[in-house]
Order: C-alpha cells, then structure tokens, then sequence
C-alpha cells in the first residue's frame, strides 16, 4: 500500500513523501521523481505495482510542489537562488534515506516529464548512487526554441522579478500542447486520452499551478545541462537508461525528443540505452489507456538491469 505522507528533514526544508514496501524477497528500491506542476501522490498505483514486483518505492514532492515546504519554496518555485543544485540534493537525500532502511539493495531512478530532467541530472551529479535511470516523457531536445525561451524568460526577470508567474513560457507549452489534439474535450487533453485520469488532474489543487519565472529558468538549466558531454563522462558507459515516450505527445513533438535522447546517449558511448515509444499515447504514460502494459514492461527492465548490473 501506498504511504500517507512522511517527513523527511533537509535543512529548513520537510520533504514530503510517499512509500510502497516490497514484497519479499524484495529486488531493489524503485526512486520516483514527478512532473511539473503535479506531486507524488499522483504515482500510488504505479509505486503499488512495482512494490508488487518486489522494489520498495519512494516518492517524493520537489520543492514547490505538493506537500514539501521550504521557507524559499512556496508553490510554483524551487528555490529562491541555486534551485537545481537543490532539487538534485533532494533526490541525494531521499535516495540516501532508502538506502539506509534497505541496505544492500541496487537503487533505480526513475523520473517523468520535468522528473527526468531532475532524475538525468541527479545521476551525472552522483553517479555511484543509482544503479540504472529511467526516464520518461521527457523533452532535452529543445535546441534553439529553448534557448529563445530562456531569452523570453531573463526579459520577464528584469522586467517583473523572477518570483513571479511566466506570462508567456505557460502559452508556449501548455496552451500549445491542449492546442494540438484534435477534438479535444478539455485543454489538459494533451496528458492522456483517459478522460477520467485528465479531469482529476483538473479538481487536484495541488496540480495545474503556475510555474514562476525562476522555476521556469531551472527547468532550462536542468534541460541543458546533464547532455552535455562533461557531465554525461561521469557516468558509467553501461549504465541502464531506459526511455519511454508517447507518440502522440505533443510535449516531446510526438517521442522525437525521446528518440534524441536515445541516439545523443548512444553516440555518447553508452551501451545499454533502450527506448520505448508508445505510438497512441500522449503525455502521461501512467495514467494513459495501457498504463499497466508498460508499467509491466517497465518492471520487466528494472529486472534486467539489476540483474546485469
């Protein structure tokens, strides 16, 4: 069963947090990072499912997200200066945690959307932590748009503080992205064709929030960041990544900026890169109509990977 909130104290920060206990014998630990403007709850069936195949999951809220407070991290912000150097730490820090309650045990990183910006970066910066990546639906392909839009963004900096919701950055992502399904019934119809799992994102108060200027700039940082190859050199070559996209989402230009990934870590050197595009699925894969195949296919992976590693 999926875990009522728990604290974990880093600093000034409380992070809060969800767990799954593993069947026994237990595999690994299974590390969940979410997406932008949402929070960890949202991944009880996924962490109850991969319990059930024997990996004690934890899963966290980033800071501005969720129930995690901080004193320079209300909703919508990471921090108020070194944003991503924090967020990466919290991972550290939960990773640390479970850890010492399952000693012994190889670790998985798994991140979403923004959590696979955060979970990439995480493990370039502490590569002896985790045992194999995953990341899934999530977009470091954004070349020369992206830097346009961290252009857009250090404008709106200057001119309204950084503390301060982006009035642009939300109409060049998400407006675009509900703009691009056809017969669409909601704007957020972009996430999922599950009706249902879209408009529980829509009632969920802790969902759909504006994202500041500065969090907006982080995301960037995060995006440019853990390609490039010095960061990419920490990593070992046969680290398991495993990449999974949506071919109808619009956040990822339908699995291209997944695909990227896979051929930019391949000509990296990288051996054990595999991706995984579901051609009718659009943002959210777990809560997408086949969400158990590919959490099944996906814990068939994590077998493999720390079976190999």
């Amino acid at each position: 069963m999926f875990s009522d909130t728990q604290r974990l104290a880093i600093g000034e920060a409380s992070l809060a947090y969800h767990h799954a206990e593993a069947t026994h014998p237990a595999r690994g630990i299974l590390l969940v990072s979410h997406g932008l403007a949402e929070h960890s709850k949202r991944y009880g069936r996924f962490a109850e499912a991969m319990a059930a195949r024997g990996y004690h999951v934890y899963a966290h809220d980033h800071r501005g997200h969720g129930e995690t407070t901080a004193p320079d991290a209300p909703i919508g912000r990471f921090a108020g200066r070194n944003g991503v150097d924090r967020v990466i730490g919290d991972v550290i820090a939960m990773r640390a945690h479970a850890a010492s309650r399952h000693p012994g045990l190889k670790v998985i990183l798994f991140g979403h959307s923004m959590g696979g910006l955060v979970a990439l970066n995480a493990a370039v910066t502490a590569p002896a932590d985790f045992d194999a990546v995953a990341v899934w639906n999530s977009n470091f392909a954004v070349g020369l748009a992206g830097r346009a839009a961290q252009a857009i963004l250090l404008a709106e900096r200057m001119l309204k503080g950084s503390d301060v919701p982006s009035g642009l950055l939300p109409k060049l992502t998400f407006a675009a992205w509900g703009k691009s399904i056809p017969d669409r019934r909601t704007e957020l119809d972009w996430l999922s064709r599950h009706a249902d799992e879209v408009d529980k994102y829509i009632v969920d108060p802790l969902c759909g929030f504006d994202a500041s200027v500065s969090l907006w700039l982080d995301l960037f940082e995060l995006t440019f960041r853990a390609p490039q190859k010095l960061h990419l050199d920490r990593l070992p070559r046969d680290m398991p990544i495993h990449l999974v996209g949506g071919g109808e989402d619009p956040a990822t230009e339908r699995g291209k900026a997944v695909l990227w990934l896979s051929n930019h870590l391949k000509a990296q050197g990288f051996s054990r890169i595999s991706a995984q595009i579901y051609q009718d699925m659009r943002h959210e894969t777990l809560n997408e109509i086949g969400a158990d195949a590919a959490t099944a296919a996906f814990a068939h992976w994590c077998d493999e990977a720390l079976a190999r590693s």
